[in-house]
C-alpha cells in the first residue's frame, strides 16, 4: 500500500537551486540593470551638457555680434589709390627711410606704426594684459597725410569716428599664410572703437581662437567674420574687450593689408626715452623673430576690474588733450 502510494505520487519539485547558480544569475541581471541605468544617466547628462554648451555659445555669439559694425566704405577706385600708397610705404621702408620703431618685421607680415607705437608680445619683459607700453614720443614716424586724406576723412564723413579721434595708425601688410595671433587691443592704451580697413584681397577675422605652434594651428573660432576688400570693421564692447580676435594663416590666401586707426589715451603708460644707448626698458628687441608669439601672445582678456570704461560723452579732442597732457607729463 505504501509502495503503491509512493509509486503513484508525483515527483517532488526541486525546492532550491545551487547557491552559485543563484548568485551568478542575480549578478548578471544586476550588472545589466546597472549598465542600462548608467548609460541612460550618461546620455541624459551629455544631452544636458550639450544643451548648455550650445546655449552659452549662442549667448557669447550674440554679444560678439553686438560689438561689431561693418560696411563697404571704399569703392574700387578708392581702394586702388590707397593700395598704391601702401606700396609706397613698403618701398620707402625697404629703402630705410623710416625710424627703427616704425617698422616691425615678422615672417609673412610687416607692421608699420605711425603716430604712436607700443610694446607687445615677445618685446615685453613681463607679459600679460596691462603691461603694454607706448614707445617714447617721437620714436615712430608721424601719420602720413594720405592716411588722413584718403582714410580718416572718409571715416569721419561716414560718422564712424568723431572728427579729431584718430591719433594712431598701423598698417599690417600680410603675405599668403601670414597671421596675427589672438589678442585684445590694450584697453589701457586705446579708446574704442577699434577701426580697421581692409585692402588688396578678402580675408577673415576670427574671434575666440587658441593658437598652438610647431606646426601652427588654431582651435575652432566662436565667430569668423568675412573681411572683403574696401570693408571697414569697428570693434567695441564685448567684441573689443572680452574676447580675443586674430587673423589665422589659413584665412590669408593672397596678399592683403589692413589699416588700423585708433585713438591713444593722453595718459596711456609710456616708456621713458633711452639714455646714452642704454638697453631697451622692456628688456627685449623691438624686432620679432616669430609669429608664434606675436601681438599679445594669446593672453586671456583683462579682468573687468582693470578695464577702463570711457563713454562717448567724455571724448576730448586732441586740441584739448594736448593741454591736459602737458600739465600731467610736463611735455
Amino acid at each position: 500500500m505504501h509502495a503503491n502510494k509512493m509509486a503513484g505520487a508525483e515527483p517532488e519539485k526541486k525546492s532550491y537551486v545551487d547557491l552559485r547558480e543563484k548568485l551568478n544569475k542575480n549578478s548578471s541581471a544586476n550588472k545589466k540593470h546597472l549598465w542600462e541605468n548608467r548609460k541612460r544617466k550618461h546620455d541624459q547628462s551629455f544631452g544636458l551638457h550639450r544643451h548648455h554648451s550650445t546655449h552659452d555659445r549662442e549667448i557669447e555669439l550674440q554679444k560678439v555680434h553686438q560689438g561689431i559694425r561693418q560696411r563697404i566704405l571704399f569703392d574700387k577706385e578708392e581702394c586702388d589709390k590707397i593700395e598704391q600708397k601702401i606700396d609706397e610705404i613698403v618701398h620707402s621702408a625697404d629703402e630705410g627711410n623710416y625710424k627703427s620703431r616704425t617698422v616691425d618685421r615678422a615672417p609673412l607680415r610687416v607692421k608699420y606704426f605711425f603716430g604712436e607705437g607700443y610694446t607687445y608680445g615677445k618685446q615685453l619683459a613681463e607679459r600679460g594684459p596691462g603691461r603694454e607700453r607706448l614707445f617714447p614720443r617721437g620714436e615712430v614716424d608721424e601719420i602720413p597725410q594720405w592716411i588722413y586724406d584718403l582714410v580718416v576723412l572718409r571715416l569721419e564723413k561716414a560718422g564712424i569716428v568723431p572728427k579729431g579721434f584718430v591719433n594712431s595708425a598701423v598698417i599690417n601688410d600680410y603675405q599668403p599664410g601670414g597671421c596675427i595671433v589672438s589678442h585684445i587691443d590694450p584697453p589701457h592704451i586705446f579708446d574704442r572703437p577699434i577701426v580697421s580697413c581692409s585692402f588688396f584681397s578678402e580675408s577673415s577675422l576670427s574671434f575666440g581662437c587658441k593658437f598652438s605652434f610647431k606646426p601652427i594651428r588654431t582651435s575652432t573660432p566662436v565667430l569668423t567674420l568675412p573681411l572683403p576688400r574696401g570693408c571697414v570693421t569697428t570693434l567695441s564692447g564685448y567684441a573689443a574687450d572680452d574676447i580675443t580676435h586674430c587673423i589665422r594663416p589659413q584665412d590669408v590666401k593672397a596678399r592683403r593689408a589692413v589699416i588700423i586707426v585708433r585713438r591713444v589715451y593722453p595718459d596711456a603708460p609710456r616708456l621713458e626715452p633711452l639714455m646714452n644707448g642704454s638697453k631697451d626698458q622692456d628688456g627685449e628687441s623691438n624686432r620679432e623673430s616669430d609669429d608664434d608669439e606675436d601681438e599679445e601672445n594669446d593672453e586671456e582678456p583683462p579682468s573687468p576690474k582693470k578695464k577702463r570704461v570711457v563713454l562717448k560723452r567724455n571724448f576730448r579732442r586732441p586740441s584739448q588733450e594736448s593741454n591736459n597732457t602737458a600739465d600731467q607729463q610736463g611735455d
